[in-house]
């Protein structure tokens, strides 16, 4: 048997308080799994404000520090300078929040913690929407989607704006790294996680992570789900390293949207010229990273 490149230590532990088939909690594994014991984290308000349990319980083996909604950057920058300031540089200091923390409520501090170069990882888990308080779109919510806030009626009231793309915002900010991942792909994510160990300044991640709760998927079909956004190139597994871009995972078969859609509940009202639509915004985007991953590599050839 082919052994795997997963680490075997554990760092979150049985017990937590999440919904079946939660993908933030393979997010976050894997993500200790990468980082290691040595790893300070901050939570802001989320659906991972509650998994770790209630105090005395816990379901990290690691420091963890609640903070409010929209100052993820900036309690990742203090946990930082402080200990830089006791001269402690070898620490992995890791900022842990959702989509809407992250992209819509947090972006701020975030900007400001990355345009200042802090050393440090930030690690958006990409559930789609504000799920801990109620099912309610982000900016990360696909465009198509359903949400407590984009129901269905007779004026078919769904998401019609498209998905904010933050790994482009990071990459924009000139930060050394930044990358995707999912919770389908371990190793890809662990892998990432292992080169940004090594690399001074922000890093930034995006982990694509489903929500059966949210997503209206039977929770037995939580990985397979993630694995089908990748295939059908609806979230592409790439990396932007200083300015350059790599896609890290080919789809190795043709699945179209609808196929990814199939299997959730949320799309379940489009119709076929809605997904032809959504379609070829997906063809359009992969397109468009086919060409900057060219460039940006042809660029670095020519320098």
């Amino acid at each position: 048997m082919k052994n795997l490149t997963i680490p075997e230590e554990e760092y979150m532990l049985p017990g937590h308080t999440a919904c079946l088939g939660c993908g933030a909690t393979l997010a976050m594994r894997y993500a200790l799994k990468a980082l290691g014991k040595n790893t300070i984290i901050t939570i802001p308000a989320c659906c991972w404000a509650v998994i770790p349990g209630v105090y005395p319980s816990r379901a990290l083996e690691v420091p963890l520090l609640y903070t409010a909604f929209e100052v993820t950057g900036a309690a990742v920058s203090g946990i930082r300078e402080a200990l830089s300031a006791k001269g402690i540089e070898d620490v992995n200091v890791v900022g842990f929040a959702g989509d809407g923390g992250t992209a819509d409520i947090g972006i701020q501090s975030l900007s400001g913690a990355v345009e200042r170069g802090e050393d440090i990882f930030y690690i958006m888990y990409d559930n789609e929407a504000y799920m801990n308080t109620g099912i309610q779109r982000s900016s990360s919510t696909p465009k198509g989607a359903w949400t407590t806030t984009t129901q269905v009626g007779k004026i078919r009231d769904w998401k019609k704006e498209k998905k904010k793309n933050m790994v482009e915002i990071m990459a924009a900010h000139g930060i050394p790294y930044t990358a995707t991942a999912s919770i389908a792909f371990p190793e890809d994510f662990i892998k990432k996680l292992e080169k940004g160990k090594k690399i001074k300044g922000p890093k930034f991640y995006q982990v694509f992570s489903t929500c059966p709760t949210g997503w209206l998927v039977s929770p037995n079909k939580s990985v397979e789900v993630a694995r089908l956004a990748v295939e059908s190139k609806i979230f592409p597994l790439y990396e932007v390293e200083n300015g350059v871009y790599n896609i890290t995972y080919m789809p190795k078969k043709e699945v179209k949207v609808k196929d990814y859609f199939a299997l959730q509940g949320r799309f379940r009202h489009l119709t076929e010229d809605e997904i032809r639509e959504i379609q070829n915004d997906v063809d359009e985007a992969w397109r468009i990273l086919v060409e900057k991953e060219k460039w940006s590599k042809s660029l670095m050839k020519v320098q």
